[in-house]
C-alpha cells in the first residue's frame, strides 16, 4: 500500500491475514452458491471498470448525502495528493476503449464534488446533480458482473519501546538504505555493493540473518503483534512514557503476500468457522514457538517510518479516514478518485452485539492492500484501536464498487458555484 520516504500504508487487509478467500458469512451469504474467486486477476487486455450507460444501473446517491461526516476532509486529502507532481505519473488512466481519464479530470471531479457538497442543496437535489454531471463506472468485480468482496482493515494499538529491553524484543525496521524503488513506488530489489540490483530477501532470511540490525524503529513485546503491524501496514504504538506514536508504511521487500491464516486452517490449527484475529492471537500466545513457523510462510516484509502528525496514512501518503478511505489494487484502479460503495458493513447494535447492515456511501481510493490484487476486492478503512479491529474483522460482504468522474462538458472553474 503507497509512498515517498515516509510512505505508509494503512491498509494491508485484515481479512487477508484472517481468511484469504472463503465464502462470505451472514445474511449476504444466503443463496450465493458456489465459491467465487474474489482474487481472480484482471484478465489480460480487460478493463477493471465498465461505464454505466443505462440510468437504471446507476445507484441512487440520495441517502449517502444525508451523512457527510469527514467526507469533505477526505476529498481534500485526495486533492492534496493530486497537487504533487509525482501523482501525474499514474495518469492518464484508461477506463475502456478510447475512454481515457486524465489527471485533470480527477482533479476537476473532486473540486466539483466539493462545490456540490457546499452548495446548500438537499440530498435529493445533490443526487440529481451527480447523475446529471458525472459519468459513473462500476468495477467488473470477480465475475464480470460487478461482484466485489468488501473486507476491512484498521490501525491497531500495541505497546512498544524505542529501545530494546527484556520485554520489548521484536523490531519494526526502517526502510533499508539498499532498497531500490521505481518511479511509481514499485520495489525493484536491493542494490549490491557492485551496483547490481537483485531481489530483496524474503521474510525468513531477513529474520534469521539479522541483516537489518541497527535500523530498528521500535521494538514490540509480542512477535505476532509485530507481524500484525506488517499485515495492517501501519500501527499506533503506546510507548513506556504513555506517548502514542504512529509507525506507518514506508516500503516492502517486493515479495507477494501469502495468507498465514489459510495455512493454519489447512493444517487444522484453527477451524475455518471460528477464524478471527482474536483466535489467532490466542493461539500464538499459547504456542509462541510456532509464530515463525507460520509467519515465515509469508515472504512479504514491511518497513516502517515515523508519521510526524501521528495520523495513519495510506499509499498516497495522505491520512486515511474511517469509512471514507478504501484500499484497492492500484495497478488497475485510479488512485485518489471518488468512489461509491454499496455493501453491508458491521455496526455495534448493543453490548457485545455486532450486526451487518446495508451501507452505501462515498469514499476515496486512497490506499493499497497487500492482499488486494484484483478487481473483485476492496478494503474499507474502519479506524483505530480494538473496537475498529473487531469491526474490521467482521467485514466480509459482497457489494458493488463505483467510480465517478465529472463529464468534461460539466467541468467548472474552481471558483464557480455548482449548477
Amino acid at each position: 500500500m503507497r509512498r515517498s520516504p515516509i510512505l505508509l500504508t494503512a491498509g494491508l487487509v485484515l481479512c487477508g491475514l484472517l481468511v484469504g478467500c472463503q465464502e462470505p458469512t451472514g445474511p449476504l451469504a444466503e443463496g450465493i452458491g458456489a465459491k467465487k474467486d474474489y482474487d481472480r486477476p484482471l484478465p489480460p487486455g480487460a478493463y477493471a471498470l465498465r461505464k454505466l450507460t443505462d440510468p437504471a444501473e446507476i445507484p441512487d446517491f440520495t441517502a449517502a448525502f444525508t451523512d457527510l461526516g469527514d467526507l469533505r476532509e477526505a476529498v481534500r486529502r485526495s486533492l492534496n495528493y493530486l497537487s504533487k507532481p509525482s501523482s501525474r505519473n499514474f495518469y492518464p488512466y484508461t477506463a475502456g476503449p478510447g475512454d481515457v481519464v486524465a489527471h485533470a479530470d480527477v482533479v476537476q471531479s473532486l473540486q466539483g464534488f466539493l462545490q456540490l457538497l457546499d452548495s446548500g442543496r438537499t440530498p435529493a437535489e445533490m443526487n440529481a446533480a451527480v447523475r446529471r454531471r458525472y459519468d459513473v463506472y462500476v468495477s467488473i468485480g470477480c465475475d464480470d458482473e460487478g461482484t466485489v468482496l468488501f473486507t476491512g482493515y484498521y490501525t491497531p494499538i500495541f505497546d512498544a519501546s524505542p529501545t530494546r529491553s527484556a520485554r520489548f524484543r521484536f523490531p519494526l525496521y526502517k526502510q533499508p538504505a539498499d532498497l531500490v524503488k521505481g518511479f511509481d513506488g514499485r520495489i525493484l530489489g536491493r542494490r549490491t555493493a557492485g551496483g547490481r540490483i537483485e531481489p530483496y530477501p524474503p521474510r525468513r532470511q531477513i529474520d534469521e540473518s539479522n541483516m537489518l540490525a541497527g535500523t530498528e524503529l521500535y521494538w514490540l513485546a509480542d512477535e505476532f503483534e509485530a507481524y500484525i503491524a506488517h499485515v495492517q501496514g501501519s500501527v499506533r504504538l503506546r510507548l513506556p512514557d504513555g506517548k502514542i506514536v504512529t509507525a506507518g508504511y514506508a516500503a516492502n521487500n517486493g515479495h507477494e503476500y501469502k495468507s498465514v491464516a489459510k495455512e493454519m486452517v489447512a493444517e487444522g490449527k484453527l477451524a475455518a468457522e471460528r477464524l478471527s484475529l482474536r483466535a489467532m492471537i490466542d493461539y500464538f500466545k499459547a504456542h509462541p514457538g510456532e509464530v515463525r513457523q507460520y509467519t515465515w510462510r509469508n515472504p512479504r516484509y514491511v518497513f516502517f517510518a515515523d508519521t510526524p502528525d501521528a495520523s495513519p496514512r495510506g499509499s498516497l501518503n495522505e491520512p486515511v479516514t474511517r469509512l471514507r478511505s478504501v484500499a484497492t489494487d492500484k495497478s488497475i484502479f485510479p488512485r485518489a478518485s471518488l468512489t461509491f460503495i454499496a455493501t453491508k458493513l458491521p455496526e455495534r447494535t448493543g453490548v457485545g452485539a455486532i450486526e451487518a447492515r446495508p451501507y452505501a456511501g462515498f469514499a476515496l481510493d486512497q490506499d493499497t492492500g497487500g492482499a488486494i490484487r484484483a478487481p473483485g476486492r476492496c478494503d474499507v478503512y474502519m479506524g483505530v484501536g480494538e473496537e475498529s479491529g473487531e469491526l474490521a474483522g467482521r467485514t466480509y460482504e459482497e457489494g458493488r464498487l463505483y467510480y465517478l468522474f465529472m463529464k468534461r462538458e460539466a467541468a467548472l472553474p474552481a471558483t464557480a458555484p455548482a449548477p
